[in-house]
């Protein structure tokens, strides 16, 4: 059974958290053979979105609020493991980041650090392109802003 969850650090379960860091390192340090540093302490402030399916965490994001990377709140950390992509759990998944985000936290301005070849993706969600292509942990990424 499938079920959407947003929780901020201290309501997330020891379980939700140790399937939140095992999908990120999947993702961002072994598929994508990249060593860094994942955990760091923005973890403790984020807001926490994701979708499980029977217990297990199959898209996730992180929603930080303004001032902690910019100036603007700020989502990262996005992920849809790979049985699960193409299905359109992404779109689903910053969807409702964005309304989080307008809803809740009255903000419309969200600006991403995304990975180059997902243009078209966040595209398609109403962000753009702000700053030109640069390195981060080693794969080309550019700031894109979403102004709802």
């Amino acid at each position: 059974m499938m079920k959407w969850k947003i929780k901020t650090f201290d309501q997330l379960t020891t379980l939700e958290l140790y399937d939140i860091l095992k999908a990120r390192e999947e993702i961002f340090i072994v598929e994508q053979d990249c060593p860094y540093h994942d955990i760091d302490s923005n973890d403790l402030d984020a807001i926490h979105l994701f979708l499980e399916d029977n217990g297990h965490v199959i898209c996730y994001l992180r929603i930080l609020d303004k001032g902690v990377r910019y100036d603007e709140v700020c989502i990262g950390r996005v992920i849809t493991r790979p049985a699960y992509r193409r299905r359109g759990f992404g779109d689903e998944l910053v969807g409702r980041a964005i309304n989080y985000v307008e809803d809740v936290m009255g903000e419309r301005r969200i600006r991403i650090s995304a990975q180059t070849y997902l243009e078209d993706f966040y595209g398609g969600l109403g962000f753009m392109i702000v700053s030109g292509v640069y390195l981060e942990d080693g794969i080309d990424h550019f700031e894109m802003l979403y102004q709802g």
